[in-house]
């Protein structure tokens, strides 16, 4: 018998949805306390999952469920980095998906 790797799956805190973890973005509050995007998942700290789509990310800042999770306040200022970091990583990805699809 083969074996074979399970994925875990994490739920996402915008739309509540239960994803493969390799298909969210984990925002971590890492131990000096610091709010940030965990790409790759490996970061230290209290992590959080989202979709890789800026409309949960938007539905977790309007629903406090973020801070809940994270169990501290997150600044304006914070979520509106994660957003444009957000976008940028989702633009990267797709520059990515196309550039090895043609060649």
């Amino acid at each position: 018998m083969p074996n074979v790797k399970k994925i875990p799956r994490r739920q996402c805190v915008g739309c509540r949805e239960a994803r493969d973890k390799p298909d969210l973005i984990r925002v971590v509050k890492s131990p000096d306390r610091m709010i940030r995007l965990d790409l790759k998942g490996k970061l230290p700290g209290r992590g959080a999952y989202l979709c890789r789509n800026p409309d949960c990310l938007r539905k977790a800042r309007k629903s406090r469920s973020l801070e809940r999770v994270l169990k501290t306040a997150i600044p304006p200022d914070i979520f509106d980095a994660l957003e444009t970091e957000m976008e940028q990583a989702a633009e990267t990805e797709r520059k990515e998906q196309t550039g090895s699809d043609t060649g």
